[in-house]
């Protein structure tokens, strides 16, 4: 199974419209178009490339819901799943970031080719155009247990007897 996802440009802004398999389509964010990648494409390509599955765009193929796509209907099951990967969410945007920041600075990376293929895949977008690309839906991974200690129960209040 694929998720389909449409990134388009317009005059001055940029956004993603995806499919999951067997749902509606829903348009995701919309940023501000310049002569770089767009940060969800930047997401999309180094998570498809290393084969990441509990990022964004695996938790949001599996029905995630985000304050940040305007587009998917919130859901408790889909809020669930993001409290749920919350962990894994950040570790995964700091691994996107230090590759995207790496590339930015032509320093090495192993995704340097990945990226420069896709830097020039987008620039040769039209304004008013769309690359299309897929992302695969394989199982989620279980999460990992959270290394913060949960607050304690309150302590139940003594039952006062009336009269």
């Amino acid at each position: 199974m694929e998720m389909t996802v449409e990134f388009f440009r317009a005059p001055r802004v940029c956004g993603w419209i995806a499919t999951p398999p067997h749902r509606r389509p829903f348009e995701g964010t919309t940023m501000a178009a310049g002569r770089d990648l767009p940060h969800d494409l930047v997401q999309f390509t180094i998570e498809r490339a290393l084969d990441i599955r509990d990022g964004f765009w695996g938790l949001l193929a599996h029905g995630a819901s985000f304050a940040s796509v305007p587009g998917r209907k919130p859901t408790e099951d889909g809020r669930a799943l993001t409290r749920q990967y919350h962990d894994a969410l950040n570790r995964v945007e700091g691994i996107v970031n230090g590759h995207y920041a790496a590339w930015r600075r032509g320093e090495d990376t192993p995704l340097r080719a990945t990226l420069d293929g896709m830097y020039a895949q987008w620039l040769a977008v039209p304004e008013g155009e769309r690359l299309v690309l897929t992302w695969p839906v394989h199982p989620l991974p279980r999460p990992e247990p959270r290394d913060r200690p949960r607050r304690p129960a309150r302590p139940a209040r003594p039952h006062r007897a009336r009269g």
